[in-house]
């Protein structure tokens, strides 16, 4: 399959939620979105704009510990993944991840990285990364989609 890549800088965490609030309003059913990067890039105010762009007013945090949480008042469902603890893909079939994948909602996975292989092949990847040179709130932010050729 081929795959565009779109890359965009921010200078601050409201413009690197800006991005994902977009990304939430173009949305539609079943889709996948990865967030891969470090510790501390920002995977959290990026989903936290992605369940605005929703329409989802809750507080929204990293379920790091729960894995999954729900988010169902939004125009879409969100399923929000934190797969930062899984050790081997197979644990996701314990949380029922393959009937939220092909679910009536839209599913973001941090650290997407670590079940890489059991992701669908649409899978709409958006890539995190801090250049401490260019300031402290410096984001580069790279979003591979399906698609036409490079």
């Amino acid at each position: 399959m081929n795959r565009t890549k779109n890359i965009t800088e921010t200078y601050s965490t409201e413009a690197t939620a800006q991005i994902a609030y977009q990304m939430a309003a173009d949305a539609r059913p079943g889709q996948v979105f990865a967030l891969i990067g470090d510790l501390g890039v920002g995977k959290t105010v990026f989903t936290k704009g992605f369940a605005e762009g929703l329409g989802i007013d809750e507080p929204v945090s990293s379920p790091t510990f729960t894995i999954l949480q729900i988010y169902e008042e939004g125009r879409l469902p969100l399923y929000h993944f934190d797969v930062y603890r899984i050790e081997e893909p197979e644990e996701m079939e314990e949380v029922g991840f393959d009937e939220y994948v092909d679910g009536d909602g839209v599913c973001l996975i941090e650290w997407a990285n670590r079940i890489e292989e059991i992701l669908p092949a649409d899978t709409i990847y958006i890539v995190i990364e801090k250049d401490l040179s260019k300031g402290l709130d410096y984001r580069k932010i790279t979003v591979v989609r399906p698609g036409a050729a490079d």
